[in-house]
């Protein structure tokens, strides 16, 4: 799940974050940027568990309503669609999910009046009464509900986000990224698996972990190296009127185009000019373009860059 978009990121942070810190100890920001990339596997199992949640406050709800002093109709016959759906029961059965959970001690039950919320804007939903009404009955049909409802009410909703930036520093820039990876998993799952099918796991494998942390290492090991290469380039520029985040993209930039063979030049360009584009001035990603590219040809001359 946790895929090199969201590793190049965290590498970032933790590399502002060392640089801006006087007492820099690289052991503990190392293991501090693992921490962060399982942090946000943390946040992909809050929003799977998110529809169990929700469809578990529902039937609370409906069965207080039935035992009201004087019950109406609707109060006594509410429809069960909604806790009767067949892909929060799969999701609910999942030992994996939550054997992650268990784990990690992650739990919605101190957040009642976010459920809540969440919950009133389903029932208000068009699309909730869409579903009440569609004649397929199938699991696909409930699947497709969850996914949707998540595609146009979860993502990107301010409410949400604020709630994850309240429960943890880390997932403010996460979230968005986060998001697509639960629809993802929503899509695969499957009524004839097993359990409903498998959860990504937080490395795709080994080689995306070993990238976070050579990533880094190649950073801050060689950054005066680095920097120097950085400096050479900077035309018309004073290093101390880059921008500081400039500076350290075009490290980590850098580092991962003399370090990953394997990693086409093109491919590091785009992540990064991207990140500039979030995280520093609207015209970085122009100049780190320029840069890194008079770099790279700066590598290319002196026989210093290899790529498979």
């Amino acid at each position: 799940m946790v895929n090199r978009i969201l590793i190049r990121i965290k590498v970032l942070q933790i590399v502002y974050a060392f640089y801006q810190n006087e007492n820099s100890d690289m052991q503990k920001a190392e293991k501090e940027l693992l921490f962060s990339l399982q942090k946000a596997y943390d946040l992909y199992l809050y929003l799977l568990i998110l529809p169990l949640a929700v469809t578990n406050l529902y039937e609370r709800v409906t069965d207080k309503r039935k035992r009201r002093y004087m019950p109406s109709q609707e109060d006594m016959n509410p429809d069960t669609r909604l806790v009767n759906n067949r892909f929060t029961a799969l999701l609910s059965q999942n030992e994996a999910l939550w054997q992650k959970v268990a784990e990690n001690s992650l739990s919605w039950e101190n957040d009642t009046d976010f459920i809540k919320t969440i919950l009133d804007i389903l029932l208000a939903s068009d699309l909730y009464a869409e579903y009440l009404q569609n004649p397929d009955d199938s699991f696909e049909t409930d699947r497709e509900f969850w996914r949707a409802f998540f595609k146009q009410y979860i993502c990107g909703n301010e409410i949400v986000e604020t709630c994850f930036e309240d429960k943890s520093l880390y997932w403010n820039d996460d979230i968005d990224i986060v998001e697509t990876f639960v629809l993802k998993t929503f899509k695969r799952f499957d009524a004839s698996a097993e359990s409903g099918g498998e959860l990504l796991p937080m490395f795709k494998d080994e080689d995306d972990r070993e990238f976070a942390v050579a990533l880094f290492r190649q950073t801050i090991l060689h950054g005066q190296e680095y920097r120097k290469r950085i400096d050479k380039h900077l035309k018309n520029w004073e290093t101390e009127r880059v921008a500081f985040m400039d500076m350290i993209i075009m490290q980590v930039a850098v580092a991962e185009i003399m370090t990953f063979p394997s990693i086409p030049v093109n491919v590091s360009f785009n992540e990064y000019i991207d990140a500039a584009k979030y995280y520093s001035t609207p015209k970085s990603g122009t100049f780190i373009n320029g840069v890194l590219n008079s770099i790279v040809q700066e590598l290319k001359s002196e026989h210093l860059l290899f790529k498979n």
